[in-house]
């Protein structure tokens, strides 16, 4: 757990939940940032911020979607960011965490539901730093927090751009090595942003609603930032279907790739039966052991029989060179 308390226009750290509610019931602005799940925490949130018992379960629970919702005195905001490991790693497969917020008049309680959340971090550093944000109101730090978070979207962006990218090289240049190793990352790229996008969709109309100024907690000077918070995950959001639709076509291409280089095998497959089935008819003609069978005693018989199989077969290699079906 991490307090910091504004003090004369200064910030304050502190790690005493009774340090914190003194600063609450003297009017001080405060930022709590709560870890583990612990009955002290509980406490506090429910007897002094007054916090509605069905928001704290929500607060140290995994909820899944994000939501908002809007009580008396705060307003409680659920939205998921990017862990800090998708950034390094050179597969896709997506990883989100949960961000619970809430915002009261003079206090602002953040819980994340995994520490590895790199929007929480820069902004306390921040505050220590300068306490301006946070002398500006628990609206404005919620702000950067999300303005943050957002932000982190679009390195995951850009990685999803690369790899679709490569794959369509891949499989325009006909360079890929086996349909067992593009498919799956095919189906993985897809299944990763279809569940940014379950995610992503909701996030939206969350960022919708405050910038709106549905909400009391949040002034109407900040109303502009959260709109372009809001404009930001929307651009977010049209990658999201755009890159959704192209994975479903580099899908439907290398499915028809593949079909092309069936038919291609196919195809070799038949010209190469088509021009043995005549010599095999040579071939059985001349070996059935009938006693008065033409050329059977004949000396230039069995180079006879081969010229007329390599006549054969040049003749139907010939047509289908014509024909340009070879």
């Amino acid at each position: 757990m991490k307090a910091l308390i504004l003090e004369n226009d200064h910030a304050v750290e502190s790690s005493d939940l009774a340090e914190v509610g003194a600063a609450h019931a003297a009017g001080k602005t405060f930022w709590l940032e709560l870890d583990e799940k612990n009955d002290e925490a509980t406490r506090f949130l429910e007897q002094t911020l007054k916090i509605h018992p069905l928001a704290v379960e929500d607060v140290w629970n995994d909820v899944g979607l994000p939501k908002v919702e809007d009580f008396d005195d705060y307003v409680q905001i659920i939205i998921h960011g990017i862990r800090e490991d998708d950034r390094s790693s050179n597969e896709v497969p997506l990883e989100l965490a949960e961000l619970d917020i809430l915002i009261g008049k003079n206090f602002l309680v953040t819980h994340a539901h995994d520490e590895k959340v790199c929007a929480i971090t820069p902004v306390q550093v921040e505050i220590m730093r300068s306490a301006k944000l946070l002398k500006k109101g628990p609206a404005w730090v919620a702000h950067a927090v999300m303005d943050r978070m957002v932000d982190e979207y679009m390195p995951l962006i850009e990685k999803f751009d690369d790899q679709i990218d490569g794959i369509e090289t891949q499989i325009l240049e006909g360079s890929v090595r086996s349909d067992r190793e593009v498919i799956p990352r095919i189906i993985r790229i897809k299944r990763s942003l279809q569940m940014l996008r379950r995610v992503t969709i909701y996030q939206r109309e969350i960022l919708l609603r405050l910038a709106r100024a549905e909400f009391d907690e949040i002034p109407r000077e900040l109303v502009p930032f959260y709109r372009d918070v809001y404009d930001h995950f929307a651009r977010v959001t049209e990658l999201v279907d755009s890159y959704r639709e192209l994975v479903t076509s580099l899908l439907e291409a290398q499915f028809s790739m593949q079909s092309n280089r069936m038919n291609e095998i196919m195809k070799r497959l038949t010209i190469i039966s088509t021009i043995m089935l005549p010599l095999s008819l040579i071939a059985g003609i001349y070996g059935m052991n009938f006693e008065h069978m033409p050329e059977l005693k004949w000396l230039y018989g069995y180079p006879y029989a081969l010229g007329l199989m390599l006549v054969v077969a040049s003749g139907i290699i010939v047509y289908f060179v014509r024909k340009r079906w070879l």
